[in-house]
């Protein structure tokens, strides 16, 4: 197998999961295990922004690169064409632009705990969305919110809908940047 394709077999595939959620456990007890007790609240803080954080570049990974700058937009209209295939970015390249662009500059504006913090929580929005992605395509559960994200996604992937719909885990981005296509709130008085 090549060391990079876009395309998954099913075994890399369950392996991206097994990183992820390897990665993502083993960075949170290494939080709680041995970082200040004093401080926890603090890094806490520090992964909920990193959650929060990973919203945002989850809509701009999405509306900016993948739907516009080649060759990730080439790569990822394969995704549009074959929505069912295990295609997605391989985990040595996912993992080193963490490294290089979360936690790097992260230690050198701060130090190991915060920088350790905002990766976990950047960590658990991205294995949220690998696994919101994955059931949206692979799974027939019908719980309520993975319907709502199935819809919206499906809505995304139609070619009759105009670009939008581009938060995989949230609408909040699209709504904020009124990209998804429904009524905009307006203020009082405005029609």
């Amino acid at each position: 197998m090549p060391l990079f394709t876009i395309e998954y077999s099913k075994a890399a595939s369950r392996a991206d999961f097994a990183c992820y959620g390897a990665a993502t456990a083993a960075l949170a007890a290494f939080l709680i295990v041995v970082s200040p007790r004093e401080q926890l609240l603090q890094l806490l803080a520090w992964a909920l922004l990193g959650l929060t954080g990973w919203t945002l570049i989850e809509y701009v990974l999405h509306r900016f690169v993948l739907h516009g700058l080649k060759p990730f937009s080439t790569w990822h209209a394969e995704h549009h064409r074959r929505p069912a295939a295990l295609i997605g970015t391989p985990t040595f390249a996912s993992g080193a632009l963490i490294a290089g662009l979360v936690f790097l500059p992260a230690l050198l504006l701060s130090d190991v705990w915060r920088a350790c913090a905002l990766t976990l929580g950047l960590l658990i929005g991205y294995l949220g969305n690998l696994i919101t992605h994955h059931a949206m395509r692979h799974s027939r559960a019908d719980n309520g919110w993975l319907l709502k994200r199935r819809r919206w996604h499906r809505l995304h992937h139609s070619s009759i809908e105009p670009p939008g719909r581009y938060g995989v885990t949230s609408e909040f981005w699209d709504l904020a940047f009124d990209s998804g296509h429904g009524k905009r709130r307006t203020r009082r008085g405005d029609q």
